[in-house]
């Protein structure tokens, strides 16, 4: 059985378009990584659980802050690691200051086989990114879900509506 995960996609109307909060993984593997090093905020849960409830737990927990308050919109599912993850996620109008994040952590023996285990941040920065941007910063698996979100925001013909924030 495939590995459920969920996220959230945060977007707002910048001066040039759109842009869309990502997420620098942590850790030693990623640390001298940049494009293809980045993901949506995220995270597993149980087949039980709501996909949109996760979305915002998993925003919540790898960020140190609750999302903005807003609707959102289901952009899908996608297939990662050969089909045994199945990442959703949902898409809503929002601003995040990324200066404020409290990451979660995660323990790693590191160096390997060294017996010394660490705890790393699951994300160690986020940032706004134009479209574009995203794309080429994204782990290829998720660039599906920025090229859904640039379709959907056209065919509606509308730029970012809510001014939620979430700042402490």
């Amino acid at each position: 059985m495939a590995v459920l995960s969920a996220g959230l996609l945060l977007y707002r109307a910048a001066p040039d378009g759109v842009e869309v909060l990502l997420g620098h993984m942590g850790g030693p593997y990623w640390a001298r990584k940049d494009d293809g090093a980045w993901s949506i905020p995220k995270g597993e849960h149980e087949a039980d659980e709501d996909a949109r409830a996760a979305a915002e737990r998993e925003f919540t927990e790898e960020l140190g802050h609750r999302p903005p308050a807003g609707d959102s919109q289901e952009l899908g599912t996608v297939s990662q690691r050969g089909g045994r993850k199945q990442i959703t996620v949902f898409a809503r109008p929002g601003d995040f200051d990324p200066a404020h994040i409290q990451p979660g952590t995660f323990d790693l023996e590191w160096p390997p086989r060294s017996g010394t285990v660490q705890a790393f941040p699951e994300i160690d920065r986020v940032a706004w990114f134009d479209l574009d941007t995203a794309r080429r910063k994204l782990v290829a698996a998720q660039v599906e879900f920025v090229d859904r979100l640039d379709s959907l925001l056209a065919a509606s013909g509308s730029a970012p509506r809510g001014r939620g924030t979430a700042t402490p």
